[in-house]
């Protein structure tokens, strides 16, 4: 089963790129990291209440009224240019990293006992948490302009300039993401990078035609599997 990595920047256009992975005619299994972190940080998880333990005495916001998380009064704890800042991220991490890989690791299992020829692991920090390693192609989606992406933000989440750029600081820079892709995985064809400075349809074709050269030659895990001992009419694994 081929491990698809999709990762980018934010606002980059990740998301879109993974629904439309998703969807006929590719319907490809997508793990969400981000999705998954949502749900590891619920009420009544072990990393809701280390969260809850550490930040709960010095962010009064930090609980919504059905006892979820605020996440934006976390993010404002997280994301800036002070050392204590980069320590609450530090902490937020190490809470949520190792309770994500584990969801992920049980549903690459579930896909590959379901036959699928490849998964999408749609992880915005892939380099950041070294995830890169696990992947047989890695797809990096990108802009062209860092001005464009900090536009896109603002609008798309309503923020200031600031916390934009803050945002966007706080991963790889693009550009580095992109050399990175290029440089290592691009020059030994496993993997492409997917510029996003059009329209939907224009990534949708660009997507259609990156899908059919991964899938080229490819089968489903049967057909290898079947293929490892067959003795005496047993299989043998």
């Amino acid at each position: 089963m081929l491990l698809i990595g999709l990762t980018g920047s934010i606002a980059t256009g990740k998301s879109t790129t993974s629904r439309i992975l998703s969807s006929p005619p590719h319907n490809l299994p997508i793990i969400d990291a981000d999705a998954i972190a949502r749900t590891v940080v619920l009420p009544g998880t072990r990393a809701y209440a280390r969260i809850v333990a550490h930040f709960a005495p010095t962010t009064p916001d930090l609980l919504n009224d059905d006892g979820t998380l605020n996440r934006p009064a976390l993010a404002k704890r997280a994301f800036g240019p002070k050392e204590e800042m980069r320590k609450d991220r530090d902490l937020i991490n190490g809470i949520i990293h190792p309770a994500v890989r584990w969801e992920m690791y049980k549903l690459l299992l579930h896909y590959y006992l379901r036959g699928h020829w490849a998964v999408v692991l749609d992880i915005p920090l892939l380099f950041e948490t070294h995830l890169d390693v696990l992947c047989g192609t890695i797809m990096v989606v990108a802009i062209s302009s860092t001005e464009a992406q900090l536009e896109r933000l603002m609008a798309r989440d309503n923020m200031t300039r600031e916390q934009a750029e803050w945002r966007v600081g706080a991963q790889i820079p693009l550009h580095e993401k992109v050399e990175l892709c290029e440089s290592v995985y691009v020059r030994r064809g496993r993997g492409v990078v997917v510029m996003n400075d059009g329209g939907v349809e224009e990534l949708q074709k660009e997507l259609g035609r990156v899908v059919a050269g991964l899938k080229e030659g490819r089968v489903g895990w049967w057909g290898w599997i079947l293929g490892i001992a067959i003795m005496d009419g047993q299989i043998y694994l």
